[in-house]
């Protein structure tokens, strides 16, 4: 899609669920990403999720738990096709995040043992040359001002906000700030960097905020999570439920 000059939208599991993870890629998102960093997904039931994302018809990608090169290597063995690196902040950094997703001698110390992927592609050397994404997370104010050696990088395909990290070491609350001026800078930072070098800049949004990433120059917009989700929808049919219930002036607003 990137190739094409298309846009990603993608989805996030936090809730270690083969159920959920499915439905979450049925809804046709781009890719869908599993959380093992903040979410409470443990390995094993990875290796579940990555397998019902494929079979809903979407790209798993996997957020590791940090930049450390036995973990990424064995969510890659497990069949992610991509990977999220929390706190790349330096260009050192970001070479050690490449290393590990990339084989020799591709300019990597990936260790060879694909268990997963080499099921459904036996040429999986040569296909993960082309085909894993390495994303690092600029998510601070050291990643920002050290972006374009960061980019600088051979081998990176992409990069991650995470808006609350970022928004914290600008001294702001951790979320969006839109309108804050060190907040809009290092967004339109972020976004300027990346687009002379051809990385995709990528970013979690929700609501209003998903179509103004995409304006704003991003690639690769996360839009919701199987937790936000399934809390939004459960609300609105309740609110939906108690606006009838109270509608129904037989009951006064009972439901008896």
């Amino acid at each position: 899609m990137w190739a094409d000059g298309d846009n990603a939208i993608g989805g996030w599991l936090s809730i270690p669920a083969t159920l959920s993870a499915e439905v979450m890629a049925r809804a046709g998102f781009d890719y869908v990403c599993v959380d093992t960093q903040h979410g409470t997904v443990e390995y094993q039931i990875t290796v579940e999720l990555i397998r019902a994302i494929e079979h809903g018809g979407s790209i798993p990608i996997v957020r590791v738990p940090w930049n450390e090169p036995g973990i990424i290597g064995k969510m890659l063995d497990a069949g992610a096709e991509g990977v999220i690196i929390p706190m790349v902040n330096t260009p050192e950094e970001a070479e050690a995040a490449v290393k590990a997703c990339r084989y020799a001698p591709d300019g990597g110390s990936r260790s060879f043992g694909p268990t997963i992927g080499r099921i459904r592609r036996p040429d999986y050397v040569e296909w993960a040359r082309d085909n894993i994404a390495v994303i690092p997370m600029i998510e601070t104010k050291q990643a920002v001002d050290n972006l374009p050696e960061i980019l600088s990088v051979p081998g990176i395909d992409a990069v991650y906000v995470g808006p609350a990290d970022l928004s914290l070491t600008l001294d702001l609350p951790p979320a969006n700030n839109d309108g804050s001026p060190a907040f809009d800078e290092a967004y339109t930072r972020i976004v300027d960097e990346c687009q002379k070098v051809g990385v995709m800049p990528g970013c979690h949004a929700t609501g209003p905020l998903v179509p103004k990433r995409f304006q704003q120059g991003f690639r690769m917009v996360t839009a919701t999570a199987d937790q936000l989700a399934l809390g939004a929808g459960a609300a609105a049919s309740l609110a939906a439920a108690r606006a009838d219930v109270t509608g129904d002036d037989d009951h006064g607003g009972s439901l008896y």
